[in-house]
């Protein structure tokens, strides 16, 4: 499992690579959010429901619907009206997804490189967008009524980007050589 992977070969590494003397200083995974953004839904109610069905599939974890914090007349929407849908994945949930993500997920893209490394917000948490919900085995094809895709936040204890970088990389995320 990744979680006595990290124990066992990441924390070492990490104390060496960043200088720490206490393990409790050095960065982990926080926490894992999946969200779905549903513009359509303004017109197309069910849309909530099939992309609810195929996030709960995908992480194993019942989504929660958002709702519109404020009104914007232009697109159409009213507060409270639920515009898309969320997971927050912890623990071992969010050590499995993680796993799954990226030895399964991410080599399944076309013309697969490596992901970004300009995708950390500065805080040590990374972003990353996935364009199609297909890519996860657990989805059925047949069964999409249409393809949607999905964000994923990596929320780390990270003081940095640096160290969040350090971190994901010796856990396995396959970054780019640019």
């Amino acid at each position: 499992m990744l979680k006595e992977r990290y124990l066992a070969e990441v924390v070492p590494q990490l104390k060496s690579r960043l200088g720490y003397d206490n393990v409790m200083q050095l960065p982990k995974l926080e926490k894992i959010v999946l969200s779905i953004g549903l513009g359509e839904a303004i017109q197309n109610p069910k849309a909530i429901e099939a992309a609810e069905k195929d996030l709960t599939m995908i992480c194993g974890q019942h989504a929660v619907i958002t709702r519109a914090k404020k009104s914007i007349a232009s697109f159409k929407v009213r507060t409270g009206m639920p515009i898309g849908i969320m997971v927050t994945l912890r623990g071992k949930r969010m050590y499995d997804f993680f796993d799954k993500l990226v030895n399964v997920v991410l080599p399944r893209f076309r013309d697969f490189r490596g992901v970004s490394t300009d995708s950390f917000d500065g805080q040590g948490n990374y972003n990353l967008g996935i364009t199609e919900q297909i890519v996860f085995a657990e989805i059925d094809y047949a069964k999409v009524d249409k393809i949607r895709g999905l964000q994923v936040t990596i929320v780390t204890t990270a003081d940095n980007d640096d160290e969040a970088r350090s971190l994901l990389g010796l856990m396995g995320m396959p970054f780019r050589r640019d």
